[in-house]
């Protein structure tokens, strides 16, 4: 199936939304999900599979520090990835460890032009210099042509972004949901 770049983000955005993932993080998450798409790797995929295998109340991760650098406990990192990104950047570089889907660290490590180890280890380092993307062509194309998605994985997906959306019934919308009566609502 073919989709927008922006239709992956908004989905994706909806489900981290919609399923307790910090402000911030949810839009953040929703780009580098479709960031991931463009360029060949499963963001949908580790998305579903986050969600649906990560408690709420371990979706906004606490980020403390400690002698050997950042543990994020198993808990995956599209919860965490910009946040995380920002404090490799702050302090040039940082030790991540006991990490899950890490290829959510890639899009902001080349929007921040930093250096990533190896995401797919469970410990690696981020920071340093990058000197150039080579993700720029495949992020051209997305854009341009659409992403090719798994129908399976795209209809899990879109399912969980309807979780920010309220039910279509009188109450809801006596309550304030939904387009008004009238044009001038």
């Amino acid at each position: 199936m073919i989709v927008s770049f922006d239709e992956v983000r908004r989905v994706a955005f909806r489900a981290l939304d919609g399923g307790g993932a910090a402000p911030g993080i949810d839009d953040d998450c929703g780009w580098g999900c479709a960031w991931l798409e463009a360029c060949g790797y499963p963001g949908l995929a580790m998305l579903v599979e986050a969600m649906e295998e990560t408690p709420r109340e371990q979706r906004r991760p606490s980020l403390e520090t400690d002698a050997m650098g950042l543990d994020l406990k198993n808990v995956s990192a599209i919860f965490s990835a910009p946040n995380v990104v920002d404090m490799a950047v702050a302090k040039g570089r940082i030790f991540v460890r006991n990490v899950r889907h890490g290829l959510y660290f890639l899009p902001f490590s080349v929007r921040a032009d930093i250096g990533i180890g190896c995401p797919v280890d469970p410990a690696f380092a981020i920071g340093g210099e990058r000197s150039k993307n080579p993700y720029a062509d495949k992020l051209a194309a997305a854009y341009a042509q659409g992403l090719n998605v798994n129908d399976g994985i795209w209809a899990k997906a879109y399912a969980l972004s309807r979780a920010i959306l309220l039910p279509e019934n009188e109450k809801s919308r006596l309550t304030g949901a939904g387009a008004g009566l009238t044009d001038n609502d």
